[in-house]
């Protein structure tokens, strides 16, 4: 190949196989798509080691894509169910798996994913490093975090998760304005903690630049996390989430100079109010760079709905200009989610993103909903059914209430507005009641 990453080929005019691919899913001309890989606005995560990857772009102006996070924690290292889990998260549409596994064989798990998924995989080597080197916090050398970045590009991880954004005057600004509940990024609060014990600066954000090295050599698009992201409605928008911000947007720009893809991380806990104006001021800061965000979860009152706050977040933020929507599941805040979780998760942050891109007048986004609308008309339950987000939820809730008349349904049955419109548009007699 005569180009480093997507982006080096998409600067020098070359349409590499995975933009040709990804151009047609989304009914695009490669040469538009490639405009757009070449500025940054659109990525396309594809590590050269993962061979099975079914590659996805992800851009505000492409569909919006759904990341599920999975992996293993001390309470429970049950690799299978995991591998469960990555299988039904794919069948269910989802384009990203995001392992973050914090106990057991993980690299087993890693290359294990890369070797047969073909989803986008995304990785946090700050998590792995504890589990790698398992030793003391404060005992993890720079040099060791650096390493654990090489070993998850080796083994073929498409992207990476990177708390650069918090350096020592990110973490002082932090300690000054003082917060309701801190930092809640499992990495964001890693990595100050390193700091605060050992007195040394982020090394990921003092190494940068072998970071980008390491990410040019085996194409790894960067996700600058964030590590200062609100965990309450009430640290919404602050000055640490926004110097954060425009820290990352300067990363961006070094990224960029590496042709280096990059994505950036988002909120977070955020009032509805306030998403559109924290989108816009994204884009502004980063250059148009992909948002990745996590919901925005818009209350945070609900410990076992919180798979709807996000969708209502997640919809108001891919419709401002959000490319990349993190599920979140009703487990999230109280426990590691099971299968069933994942499925709700998966299936909220869908609908989130389906209607962010009628909004958005995504190509191909209200086929589907005038299909399902037609076979509605015409009381197609089985088009009704093969059409439905879930499936196998639309037919087993029909099944469990069997109507009297097949043309019906229990909740209205002669009183359905479909049908008799239908007959009585074809000159037909309507008496419902003694029918």
């Amino acid at each position: 190949m005569n180009y480093t990453t997507q982006m080096d080929a998409a600067r020098k005019g070359i349409l590499t196989k995975e933009l040709t691919a990804v151009a047609e899913h989304e009914q695009w001309e490669p040469e538009k798509l490639r405009e757009l890989v070449a500025e940054g606005k659109a990525a396309i995560p594809a590590n050269k080691n993962h061979s099975c990857l079914k590659p996805s772009g992800i851009g505000s102006m492409l569909s919006t894509k759904i990341n599920v996070n999975l992996g293993t924690s001390r309470d429970l290292n049950d690799l299978d169910m995991e591998l469960e889990k990555v299988k039904d998260a794919v069948l269910m549409g989802a384009e990203s798996i995001m392992d973050l596994s914090s106990f057991g064989d993980t690299r087993k798990f890693r290359r294990k994913l890369t070797a047969e998924c073909p989803a986008i995989i995304g990785t946090v080597p700050i998590y792995d490093a504890v589990v790698y080197y398992h030793k003391p916090l404060r005992e993890i050398t720079a040099e060791e975090w650096i390493r654990i970045v090489e070993m998850h590009a080796e083994d073929g991880v498409d992207f990476m998760t990177i708390h650069v954004g918090i350096n020592k005057q990110t973490a002082r600004r932090f300690k000054e304005t003082k917060r309701l509940t801190n930092i809640v990024s499992r990495g964001g609060s890693i990595v100050f903690a390193w700091m605060e014990m050992t007195g040394e600066e982020n090394p990921f954000y003092e190494h940068y630049d072998r970071i980008l090295e390491i990410c040019q050599k085996h194409d790894v698009t960067l996700s600058l996390g964030d590590a200062c992201r609100p965990g309450c409605i009430e640290d919404a928008s602050d000055i640490s989430q926004i110097e954060e911000l425009v820290t990352l947007g300067e990363l961006t720009k070094r990224a960029w100079e590496k042709h280096v893809q990059v994505i950036i991380e988002g909120p977070g806990h955020m009032p509805l109010d306030q998403i559109a104006a924290n989108m816009k001021i994204q884009q502004t800061i980063c250059k148009g760079a992909p948002f990745y965000v996590l919901g925005p979860l818009v209350t945070d009152i609900a410990p076992g709905y919180d798979h709807i706050t996000a969708a209502i977040g997640g919809a108001v933020a891919a419709a401002a200009g959000a490319a990349f929507l993190c599920y979140v599941t009703p487990a999230e805040h109280l426990k590691l989610p099971d299968g069933a979780d994942v499925k709700e998760g998966i299936v909220a942050a869908r609908i989130a993103a389906h209607a962010a891109d009628i909004a958005k007048g995504i190509r191909g986004a209200r086929e589907w909903d005038h299909k399902m609308s037609d076979a509605r008309k015409r009381l197609d339950w089985e088009a009704m059914f093969q059409l439905a987000i879930d499936p196998e939820k639309a037919r087993r809730y029909r099944a469990a209430s069997k109507p009297e008349k097949e043309d019906t349904c229990s909740m209205c049955g002669n009183f359905c507005a479909m049908k008799n419109m239908n007959r009585i548009l074809d000159g037909e007699i309507v008496n419902i009641y003694d029918e």
